[in-house]
């Protein structure tokens, strides 16, 4: 099927495949690494740490989707600036210089860690900002970056549910390898599908099927169930399946040099196999045959 035009400004990028083909939606909220420089000149840290919470080349390793014809949405902006997959008012009171109005979220657990929507810290605990923060710059990043984001993302999957009666959400991530671990006590991909209610279970037993058969040690939702882009748009019940996928930054990268290891082609063409046996794999699904057998 064509992909509609989706103007996605200048903090996010949809990459097209030429024929949309495959009912997938590959998306990459945290491997952007752009910053305006009124931001950087409120930071009290170098560029380079700002950007340890970004996913570091996961748009690249999931890059193949694209062939294989999904398309890809990837955002551009740094996730120290704003970060996507959280609610769209979910702020650290203690960030900014006026009270905040009622309607937003000061008390989830996330904020109380400080990774809000504008983050509070980076990495491990490192703070940003020199000075606290207006509102009025709070609603500017939500409105000009957050919710164009979210709109193209909820475009892109609504338009492949019209025309197919079903879409699969792949959210695209990355985890820190764990210090003082083993390879062998630690996973190298873990499968957030909220325990269950955001992806059906067939499809989910599927994809973790793929990962194991490729030597890779697989866990479901622990640490990470996903959030909140998983949350909002996993509705097997109508057709809309959303999993996130996290991978063991030490399959592919230095993280203490920043930059990519010889591992890194390695997992870029096992992803790019995965992108090309996902049609299989929804074709074999029941709950795919379920929601044919519906219309």
């Amino acid at each position: 099927m064509p992909l509609a035009d989706y103007s996605a400004g200048s903090f996010c990028e949809v990459v097209a495949p030429s024929l949309w083909h495959v009912p997938v939606v590959f998306n990459s909220p945290h491997s952007g690494s752009e910053m305006p420089p009124n931001f950087v000149a409120q930071t009290k840290l170098k560029p380079s740490e700002l950007r340890l919470s970004e996913d570091y080349l996961v748009d690249e390793l999931f890059g193949g989707c694209v062939d294989h014809g999904a398309p890809m949405l990837r955002a551009l902006a740094s996730r120290a600036w704003l970060d996507l997959n959280r609610e769209p008012f979910e702020l650290d009171a203690r960030m900014f210089t006026e009270s905040l109005p009622g309607y937003m979220n000061c008390g989830s657990p996330r904020v109380a860690a400080g990774f809000g929507t504008i983050p509070r810290f980076v990495g491990d605990g490192l703070e940003i900002y020199r000075t606290r923060l207006t509102l009025a710059e709070a609603h500017h990043r939500i409105e000009t970056c957050y919710k164009p984001y979210h709109r193209i993302l909820a475009g892109l999957l609504d338009e492949c549910h019209a025309r197919r009666g079903f879409v699969l959400l792949i959210d695209c991530h990355s985890m820190p390898e764990a210090e003082g671990l083993s390879r062998q006590g630690q996973p190298d991909v873990v499968l957030g599908d909220r325990f269950g209610v955001a992806c059906g279970s067939e499809i989910t037993g599927e994809i973790e099927s793929f990962f194991t058969g490729r030597g890779l040690k697989v866990v479901r939702n622990k640490p990470y169930a996903g959030g909140f882009i998983t949350e909002t748009h996993g509705t097997p019940q109508l057709g809309r399946h959303a999993l996130q996928i996290e991978l063991n930054r030490g399959l592919y990268m230095d993280e203490r040099r920043r930059c990519r290891s010889s591992g890194f082609s390695a997992l870029r063409d096992i992803l790019d196999e995965f992108a090309a046996t996902l049609s299989s794999i929804l074709a074999h699904s029941s709950a795919l045959a379920w929601q044919r057998a519906a219309e």
